[in-house]
């Protein structure tokens, strides 16, 4: 991770010193905070899930806009606060404007995301899971690959991450179903979404991974709820997670 100490100016005169640090990571979130400014919460991979603000990215023209918005990928510069960082600059090397228009696609991208938030920390290590995600959201724009199965391979490799699954399939499974599992847990993340399932054999797979989930995610998340309320599965699987209640 990457630093750089800049002088400060107030009034002309220089100021104290403040310290930027340079950070890869993706926009999580990104909600308004006041009338000009965006409050983002960034996956980096040198300092795990952090707070953001990007001041005066809402007005017209801002250099913050575009590095403002969910999925957006690359570099970041930022000012180091006492409970959060400033934006002072990124450059974006993909804002996955595919995934954007197509209301599909965005819906699962944003449970990707959500995930990620579920699982990461601050200043935990996080390159495998940006990682993931990375390539997650790529795969969602391959049509080869259904948008189903990318989730499923998403989920599982998600809590392989974390540490969270087990060896094999919790149900009795097909062996086409058995090598699915087992291909994604061994896999580097980079091979992930190199095959393709007929369409039993990924129900089953999905109801393999749906099984792991619910023994090990307390969290009901919300954008699989709005997926669900646009018929955009159409697999029928049992309530995904435990109830906290």
């Amino acid at each position: 991770m990457a630093k750089i100490t800049i002088p400060i100016c107030f009034g002309g005169k220089e100021g104290s010193v403040r310290d930027v640090i340079c950070v890869t990571g993706m926009v999580m979130k990104a909600t308004s905070f006041g009338e000009a400014d965006r409050r983002l919460v960034l996956l980096t991979r040198e300092r795990g899930k952090i707070t953001v603000f990007a001041r005066g990215s809402k007005r017209p023209g801002s250099p913050f806009m575009g590095a403002s918005r969910i999925f957006a990928f690359g570099n970041f510069r930022l000012f180091e606060g006492r409970d959060a960082y400033s934006l002072q600059g990124a450059e974006i090397s993909n804002y996955f404007e595919e995934i954007a228009m197509d209301m599909e696609a965005a819906c699962y991208g944003s449970y990707f995301l959500e995930l990620a938030d579920y699982y990461s920390r601050e200043n935990m290590e996080s390159s495998q899971l940006l990682k993931l995600i990375y390539q997650s959201l790529r795969a969602l724009m391959k049509p080869a690959i259904p948008n189903r199965l990318v989730r499923r391979i998403f989920e599982l490799k998600a809590m392989v991450v974390h540490g969270e699954y087990t060896e094999a399939p919790n149900r009795q499974a097909s062996d086409s179903a058995c090598y699915a599992w087992e291909y994604v847990i061994h896999s580097p993340i980079e091979t992930l979404y190199q095959f393709t399932l007929k369409e039993h054999v990924l129900k089953e797979f999905s109801l393999c991974v749906e099984d792991n989930m619910t023994q090990y995610i307390d969290r009901r998340f919300h954008s699989l709820d709005i997926l669900e309320s646009l018929s955009c599965l159409d697999e029928k699987e049992p309530p995904q997670g435990k109830n906290r209640d």
